[in-house]
């Protein structure tokens, strides 16, 4: 079995031929996940779960699998909600996660910052499938963005949180086949230069964040100055945070500006 994983170009086969007869009910089970996943489906949907931030996170064939990357968004936003105290009269803060995918990123959420109102969306009727049952104690609704949204949210976010598609629609064919051939492109599509959805969630943001809340975005780095821009343009305040050794970029830009340092 290893030696079949390693021949169809998988890095760490004995660890994954671990985590397959772990995921096998019986050594017929076991043939046929060994074949699906030598012929170039991803581990994840192979097995049925993805590790992310130290949760075993269900991910259904099909759905886009959450990146190790990803973690640094979650941890981000899970930092901003240290920081901040909800507004009387509400026990805790407001999260929303659009393109929310597996949910993995909410779920990531909810368990560094116990307490959250947790809500999320996505276009895909697969992807809101699988959310639901990761995320049990929230609101995962299905279409497109803010669309699905209730609308007493508005004006109530502290933190919006999204993992949209940004690879270049002629970026598409140089992606990993996993990625290209079993996930959904509209999951990783975004557009001319990358940044098509990523410019509406900036764009209509301010309407529904709460006062002094942060919306978080993972985009490439070259990607990170055009999206600060929008941001400043929708009235506001950026920075760009780098994780470097999860190859990681995230804007996150707030309602008000930060208190200048004491």
């Amino acid at each position: 079995m290893t030696s079949a994983l390693r021949a169809a170009g998988c890095v760490f086969a004995e660890d994954e031929a671990t985590l397959l007869i772990e995921a096998a009910g019986s050594t017929d089970d076991l043939a046929a996940l060994v074949a699906r996943r030598v012929a170039g489906e991803p581990l994840e949907h192979v097995i049925g779960w993805a590790e992310f931030c130290g949760l075993r996170v269900g991910v259904d064939p099909g759905v886009f699998v959450p990146r190790r990357r990803t973690a640094f968004l979650a941890r981000q936003a899970a930092a901003f909600l240290a920081g901040r105290s909800a507004p009387p009269g509400r026990p805790g803060a407001v999260v929303v996660d659009l393109c929310c995918g597996s949910g993995a990123v909410a779920a990531a959420i909810a368990h560094l910052a116990p307490g959250v109102e947790l809500h999320a969306a996505d276009i895909d009727p697969a992807a809101v499938r699988c959310a639901r049952r990761n995320l049990p104690t929230g609101r995962v609704y299905e279409g497109d963005l803010f669309r699905p949204l209730p609308t007493g949210l508005r004006a109530r976010v502290d933190v919006l949180v999204a993992n949209a598609p940004y690879v270049p629609s002629g970026a598409i064919g140089l992606m990993p086949p996993e990625a290209r051939l079993h996930e959904p492109i509209v999951a990783l599509d975004g557009g001319a230069d990358g940044l098509d959805v990523l410019r509406r969630v900036i764009a209509a943001a301010p309407a529904w964040l709460a006062p002094g809340g942060c919306v978080l975005v993972e985009t490439g780095e070259r990607q990170a100055p055009a999206l600060v821009a929008d941001a400043t343009a929708a009235g506001l305040y950026p920075a760009v945070v780098t994780g470097a050794e999860a190859d990681a970029t995230v804007v996150a830009a707030t309602v008000t500006a930060p208190a200048p340092p004491a």
